[in-house]
């Protein structure tokens, strides 16, 4: 199943730019530590001695904004500042941002509502994360937030009904069967073993990278405690309008979400895989109160449908959106799954120091 559609374009109602709050507040929560961890870690001396004459960020994952702005405005000022304070005025570099998303993403949005004041270059750069984007030793600085949950490609093998792993009636990997959840972190291995090495070629060496990463709680036991309630209310939503007759059932059974939620002590793992680069850290990060609380269903399934629905419309079809979105704000509504306890998400902070040699 091909994963390149992107959040809903546009600025209206049901668009990622209107329906992304939570998503802005977990960028406005890092903010603090990106700039920590800019001036504890950004070695101006390094980079003075290579005669940087921009220096370059590169956002992936942008989306739409506002979200990407705030975080490149972030970094901009405490790059900024840290040169201003240790280098002469003349050697301050100009700085050049680029936006990297899906190709089907919509730039033209994202452009029209660049900051007027912003203190930067910016260039767009379509294109897939976990490939290469940018030439070698180009990057002196990479976010992402909110955006390697994506894999690449679904498994084949969820998708095989000869398959142990054949996720029959679901849209979502659960603990109830252990061989759909190992296909998917399979997967998800494999893809951030392939964002970390294409960074690493665009990276220059001392070349720091900030991940914002969604993440679940570490499991206790086993993986059987990892659910995601409002996804598999989703799914009952698509068997619903199968049974209406507004596709075949089987046209369920061959779709899947090519989300991956990774617990701490997984990523860890994985980057420690990879030789690239040194962790400088890694946390769980506190989303306040005031941007944690679960929404009205309405607003929640707004936000779901920014996020999903160009996935479903490729799969199901355009006609059936409104009728699937409504009755999935109605099940919000009758199952109260928003307050269910298993309905958890957390994220998690990363600072890599590129080391290449």
């Amino acid at each position: 199943m091909p994963t390149e559609s992107a959040m809903n374009g546009g600025i209206g109602t049901e668009s990622y730019a209107k329906n992304s709050t939570y998503q802005r507040g977990i960028v406005e929560t890092a903010k603090e530590i990106i700039t920590e961890g800019i001036n504890k870690n950004l070695d101006i001396e390094k980079l003075s001695s290579t005669s940087v004459n921009a220096f370059r960020i590169a956002d992936f994952g942008c989306s739409t904004g506002p979200n990407t702005f705030i975080a490149m405005q972030t970094i901009v000022e405490a790059a900024w500042k840290k040169f201003k304070t240790e280098l002469s005025d003349s050697q301050v570099p100009d700085f050049q941002v680029f936006f990297n998303d899906r190709i089907s993403n919509d730039f033209n949005t994202l452009f029209a509502s660049l900051p007027p004041e912003r203190k930067y270059y910016a260039a767009g750069v379509p294109g897939s994360f976990h490939k290469r984007q940018f030439p070698k030793d180009s990057l002196h600085f990479a976010h992402s937030s909110c955006t390697l949950n994506w894999l690449s490609v679904m498994p084949q093998e969820i998708l095989d009904n000869s398959s142990p792993a054949w996720n029959q009636g679901k849209i979502m990997y659960s603990g109830e069967k252990k061989e759909v959840l190992n296909a998917y972190a399979l997967q998800y291995a494999k893809d951030l073993d392939s964002f970390f090495k294409a960074r690493a070629q665009e990276l220059v060496c001392g070349g720091l990278m900030a991940l914002v990463v969604p993440t679940v709680p570490n499991p206790k036991n086993d993986l059987s405690s990892i659910t995601f309630p409002s996804y598999d209310l989703l799914g009952t939503c698509l068997i619903e309008l199968a049974k209406r007759g507004r596709f075949d059932a089987a046209k369920v059974d061959s779709f899947n979400l090519p989300v991956y939620y990774t617990y701490p002590n997984e990523l860890k793992a994985i980057i420690e895989k990879n030789q690239d680069f040194s962790i400088e850290r890694i946390e769980v990060l506190n989303i306040p109160s005031k941007h944690h609380t679960n929404p009205d269903p309405k607003a929640y399934s707004l936000t779901q449908r920014a996020v999903f629905e160009g996935l479903l419309q490729e799969h199901f079809g355009s006609e059936f959106m409104d009728e699937l979105f409504d009755l999935y704000t109605e099940k919000i509504e009758e199952t109260a799954v928003l307050s269910d306890p298993k309905e958890t998400s957390m994220v998690t902070f990363v600072l890599l120091r590129s080391v290449k040699e």
